[in-house]
């Protein structure tokens, strides 16, 4: 067997053993006003900060990421808050709405929360959940699920949210597509996914051992208007892969099945391939680790800015160029009873 032909035979193997994702890792976003964000996320939400840093594509633009209290795969949303941007539009090919898992039995603590915070909250139920529907300061619709399957999600316990409220990660994400058919057989056929629930227009998915965290749902809008991604709107819907050799299999997977992945992306706390799903909205991979206890330690997390390598020479003008950030306190304890 010629070497050639060795490594095809190898790299049929390696694809071969592929089975699911894990789950979601991150959702990423774009706002405006950093300040406004970061007092939305911790401050309302009660997720924690645990990682401030910059695009490294546009320095001069924070990159924000929220989680728990450890920062695990599955609990993160990033944001890229850039000052003056045009506002986003809703439609198809987009990742309309994030939801985050929040325990079963505390809708009502939630709902009572969110008003006090001047938060509008709409509040229906869905394949047996209950949902509260709101939007950020940005206009970026969130969901929390009541969800009482909240697998291995721990809670991002932030200041004032008692821990029977706290968020639980990540529940799931909704696309909204003109045609699904080709997505769903990305999904199902190329990565591993698999149906659990249809109904009102709208096909659940999950990956990996499922429930909260594993979940992608497609609803159909087959004259809706193309969405446009700018401030309020989602940029990517990132999944998990476990190290760089799992990631490297789902690329060639990926080659095979014509998704044109990029090349590895180095991003300091994962590394990273992304591709557009048929109907347009861009997923990425990332690799759990190396983590954001790379650069700092976890009872540190989000404390300072870190910057990669390459920028470190002209810190001094990165941190000229960014405004002002002020986070507020975040109490990461087990302790029940907080102020709501």
């Amino acid at each position: 067997m010629t070497q050639t032909a060795e490594m095809n035979t190898q790299l049929q193997t390696d694809t071969s053993r592929i089975t699911s994702l894990p789950g979601i890792h991150h959702v990423t976003a774009i706002a405006r006003d950093p300040q406004a964000n970061v007092d939305f996320y911790v401050g309302v939400l009660g997720l924690r900060l645990v990682k401030r840093t910059v695009n490294f594509d546009d320095p001069q633009t924070y990159h924000l990421y929220y989680g728990d209290a450890e920062g695990s795969p599955g609990s993160i949303l990033t944001f890229f808050p850039w000052p003056g941007a045009r506002s986003g539009r809703a439609g198809t090919g987009q990742a309309t709405v994030t939801s985050l898992s929040i325990p079963a039995g505390s809708v009502d603590g939630w709902a009572e929360r969110l008003e006090r915070h001047g938060v509008d909250a709409s509040r229906s139920e869905r394949f047996g959940e209950t949902v509260l529907t709101l939007r950020d300061p940005d206009g970026l619709r969130l969901e929390l699920v009541a969800s009482s399957a909240d697998g291995d999600l721990r809670p991002a316990w932030g200041k004032g949210v008692d821990p029977a409220l706290a968020i639980r990660g990540i529940d799931g994400v909704t696309l909204t597509l003109r045609n699904p058919a080709p997505t769903e057989a990305l999904l199902t056929d190329v990565m591993g996914f698999r149906t659990v629930v249809a109904g009102d227009g709208r096909t659940r998915f999950e990956t990996g051992a499922g429930g909260s965290g594993t979940r992608v749902d497609l609803v159909a809008d087959p004259s809706g208007a193309p969405g446009r991604v700018a401030a309020g709107s989602v940029h990517h819907v990132a999944w998990r892969v476990q190290d760089d050799a799992a990631q490297e299999r789902w690329r060639s997977r990926l080659a095979e099945a014509l998704q044109a992945p990029t090349d590895v992306k180095d991003r300091n706390y994962v590394h990273s391939i992304y591709f557009r799903e048929p109907g347009g909205v861009l997923f990425e991979l990332a690799t759990d680790p190396p983590g954001f206890a790379v650069d700092e330690p976890v009872d540190g997390l989000g404390a300072e800015l870190k910057l990669p390598s390459w920028l470190e020479p002209v810190r001094g003008r990165v941190e000229a160029a960014l405004p002002p950030l002020r986070v507020p306190e975040a109490v990461h304890t087990g302790e029940p009873g907080g102020a709501g």
